[in-house]
């Protein structure tokens, strides 16, 4: 029954966190404590915007990223949850809604499949692995200044 217990509040412990992750980036307090709780040091994502290594790096790409928009709404559903021992993965859905920062207000839209990898730290559950690939886009995305 231990066992059993274990894996259940590991997997409520993980689903939280992926929710929680998709929430903090419409809440904007991007900051040093943010990458901590969601991310190894040693972090890996592959975005669609590029592949990072470090929690610092993934720190500066998404608050740079974020500033392109006014408010945001992320979901994240669907999130199956396999637990092995300290390690487990996810894959779930990421519906992603965003208002331009441009002074139009126009929307971009994206949806896609969010898969993570993670490892039990100290600290808690932590990504230490994320792949972001999006299935399709409605709207324009934001060009940085000069582009576009």
């Amino acid at each position: 029954m231990r066992h059993e217990l274990r894996a259940l509040t590991d997997r409520a412990e993980i689903a939280d966190l992926v929710g929680r992750y998709a929430r903090s980036l419409d809440e904007r307090v991007l900051d040093e404590e943010w990458a901590a709780a969601f991310h190894t040091e040693d972090v890996a994502v592959e975005w669609p915007v590029g592949t990072l290594h470090g929690r610092d790096a993934v720190l500066e790409l998404v608050r740079k990223a974020m500033a392109f928009f006014g408010p945001t709404v992320h979901l994240a559903a669907g999130t199956v949850v396999e637990v092995d021992g300290d390690r487990a993965s996810t894959r779930g859905a990421l519906l992603s809604t965003h208002v331009l920062a441009d002074g139009t207000d126009a929307l971009f839209v994206s949806a896609g499949h969010l898969d993570n990898e993670l490892v039990r730290t100290a600290d808690g559950w932590r990504i230490t692995r994320q792949s972001l690939r999006i299935a399709w886009t409605q709207g324009t995305p934001p060009h940085p200044a000069g582009t576009g």
